[in-house]
């Protein structure tokens, strides 16, 4: 996180923490409980001008909204400065939602035409859940073809392309990808492997490794997930030509409009979708490209590139 925050130079240090549960298994008052213990916990470390955790893996604009009413009742401080990813109501930006999707389409269309992807590239994505299935509905939106999608339990092939809407409705309906008509049933390590212009690894860390690395036939890959390809990997794609966008570039749009949701409640404004949408843009389309320049400059890949542009911010603002 302190390298992300660093690559598209946002004013956040980049602490990572959380709770080790299974949310399904707990009430919703549990639930509750659990959000306001975390923040009685941890008040002494927690503020707007300490840390402020925003929402990760199983944790909603609800969660949130618990997590900032308690600080405010041990704290008295009712900015809402203290935790991001809160419902509009409560102090939430607009865009959050969709920020790591949309970030990671500014950034892919940023640096897809100097790498000669097409303009309606074949996509495959791992991931159903908040920020596969909005990545889905982007690409399709901007022209591409998503050609495959997967949950955590399977996926779903149609080489001229998925209702990406009409999934989501059907596992809506049905709780499962299972039985989706008109398209191929294929497991995650097989979408893995499709034959398409660009691969999103959107669910979990280590999907992408030495053993599968070989087999990978997309051209490009845009890291949404956190940590979804091992080094042992990064070495084999790397020497087959393809090229990945590093989680720390691809996916820090969600961590860039929650300092702009900081931001906002810091000075009592309100920003519109468009104006939020604007500044994301700006930011990951600059940034993608000063990691693009310097890969070119040391003659490396994106990943390498991106840990130097932040190491270097990092280290001017430490001396």
């Amino acid at each position: 996180m302190t390298l992300k925050c660093a690559v598209v130079n946002i004013p956040m240090g980049g602490g990572k923490g959380g709770i080790s549960v299974e949310p399904k298994n707990l009430s919703k008052r549990e639930l509750e409980e659990l959000s306001r213990g975390f923040v009685r916990g941890m008040f002494d470390v927690l503020g707007p001008q300490k840390d402020v955790p925003a929402p990760d893996v199983n944790t909603t604009p609800e969660i949130m909204g618990w997590m900032v009413n308690e600080y405010a009742l041990l704290s008295s401080d009712t900015s809402g400065a203290s935790f991001t990813g809160k419902s509009l109501l409560l102090g939430g930006s607009e865009g959050r939602v969709t920020a790591t999707s949309l970030g990671g389409l500014y950034v892919f269309d940023a640096l897809s035409r100097r790498y000669g992807v097409p303009a309606n590239a074949s996509v495959a994505i791992q991931g159903m859940g908040n920020v596969g299935a909005h990545a889905a509905e982007l690409f399709t939106a901007a022209g591409h073809k998503v050609i495959a999608v997967s949950d955590s339990k399977q996926g779903l092939l149609k080489e001229d392309g998925l209702d990406i809407l009409e999934v989501e409705r059907y596992k809506k309906e049905h709780g499962t990808l299972f039985g989706y008509p008109g398209a191929k049933s294929i497991t995650n390590e097989e979408l893995l492997k499709l034959s398409c212009d660009v691969l999103i690894p959107a669910a979990l860390e280590n999907q992408i490794t030495e053993k599968n690395a070989s087999n990978i036939q997309a051209r490009f890959i845009v890291e949404l997930a956190n940590g979804p390809t091992t080094p042992e990997a990064d070495e084999i794609l790397f020497k087959k030509g393809i090229t990945i966008v590093p989680d720390i570039l691809a996916n820090a749009g969600g961590v860039t409009v929650s300092s702009f949701e900081w931001e906002q409640n810091l000075s009592g404004e309100h920003w519109s979708k468009e104006i939020v949408e604007e500044k994301l843009k700006t930011i990951m389309e600059r940034e993608a490209l000063i990691v693009y320049e310097k890969s070119i400059a040391l003659k490396t890949d994106l990943r390498r590139a991106a840990f130097v542009v932040a190491l270097e911010r990092l280290q001017s603002v430490m001396n």
